[in-house]
């Protein structure tokens, strides 16, 4: 009775890592997310710490030590245990009267990447900041380790801590927009004659469009390298100290784009990282908009990936389950901005029409 005791409470208490929460622990991938949150007033530590203790560390994954050798065939596992939320929550000493405090708030996340975790504690910990700046009397500078979940767990974790101003009680709802795919059952005999040639026209769309990615993912393996550029990062940097610079821009403005042209916010943010970046490789080459500069430009060949949520709903699920599409960057100089977010639109639309636009990792909990 006893032993059976003993394994309940292992069962509940300690959990393996799974694949990908160990790529993150590794040591040439050891990989944390850093948030920074700004607020209008001045943060209440006390008053903090306590709504983490009824809220936060309710998680079993935000109350969990990682032990990677414990005796059970050397397997990594999460272990349960007790949380001192004060040893977690940091809040350094910051001179009143300093110069510029966008700066000091750039030193000390970049600094903050250098500085790994302690293992003998759950791998989070928030830093609280009384610094003003011109836009936040205050900052909370989360610090979360990528083996306890990707960005979409997280901010469903921080939705659930959260109440609304209206109904201190309540949880904060998420708008869900449903789509509806085919036709009317109801339609007419031409109408589904219709919607049987778009259909036909999507299959070849979707056979060729996969044919073409797969293609070029097999070149890019072998052959195709992106260009050298400053954007290039070498060998053994993913190591280096990061610097997070901060912009603020509007939202509205964003939302005036995407409903003027017809689109999505992914789309017009991807089209202003995508004017940025020509922007700063034409001033790095001190280039100049002309038709032989933008010929040359258009030759950079610049790629990233792009993260997709493959959970089905919007519950608070902790770990990795997510996938990735590799983008291609648009690079060049364009008399028309607007250009740039057509541009992305184009690229997004044809990576959704793919057989399995996306490599998933499987690593959910």
């Amino acid at each position: 009775m006893g032993e059976a005791k003993n394994k309940a409470r292992e069962t509940v208490e300690e959990e393996p890592l799974s694949p990908c929460s160990r790529l993150f622990n590794s040591p040439d991938f050891n990989c944390a997310i850093i948030v920074t949150m700004g607020s209008r007033v001045k943060g209440d530590t006390p008053a903090i710490i306590h709504g983490l203790e009824h809220t936060l560390v309710n998680h079993p994954r935000f109350s969990s030590i990682l032990e990677m050798n414990n005796g059970k065939k050397g397997k990594p596992r999460w272990v349960r245990t007790k949380v001192k939320v004060e040893e977690h929550v940091i809040v350094p000493d910051i001179d009143p009267d300093i110069e510029n405090p966008d700066q000091y708030l750039e030193d000390y996340i970049s600094k903050l990447t250098t500085i790994p975790m302690d293992l003998s504690k759950p791998l989070w910990e928030m830093h609280l900041l009384g610094l003003k700046t011109s836009n936040a009397e205050s900052f909370a500078i989360l610090k979360i380790h990528h083996s306890l979940g990707d960005g979409m767990s997280l901010m469903s974790l921080l939705l659930a801590c959260t109440r609304k101003t209206s109904d201190p009680e309540a949880l904060p709802t998420v708008a869900v927009q449903k789509k509806r795919f085919g036709p009317n059952c109801n339609s007419g005999f031409f109408n589904k004659i219709w919607w049987l040639f778009v259909g036909l026209w999507f299959i070849i769309r979707l056979l060729f469009n996969t044919f073409v990615d797969i293609l070029m993912f097999a070149l890019t393996i072998f052959f195709l390298r992106d260009t050298e550029t400053p954007l290039l990062a070498k060998p053994g940097s993913e190591l280096n100290p990061k610097r997070f610079i901060h912009r603020i821009i509007s939202f509205d403005d964003v939302k005036l784009v995407k409903n003027a042209m017809k689109m999505t916010v992914n789309d017009v943010l991807l089209g202003v990282t995508q004017a940025g970046l020509s922007r700063y490789l034409s001033r790095r080459y001190d280039q100049e908009a002309t038709p032989k500069s933008k010929e040359s430009m258009r030759k950079i060949r610049l790629r990233s990936a792009i993260m997709i949520n493959l959970r089905p709903n919007t519950g608070i699920e902790m770990g990795n389950l997510f996938g990735y599409i590799l983008l291609p960057f648009s690079v060049g100089l364009e008399a028309d901005p607007l250009e740039y977010v057509r541009q992305a639109k184009a690229t997004i639309d044809r990576k959704k029409t793919l057989l399995k636009p996306y490599s998933p990792w499987h690593s959910l909990n």
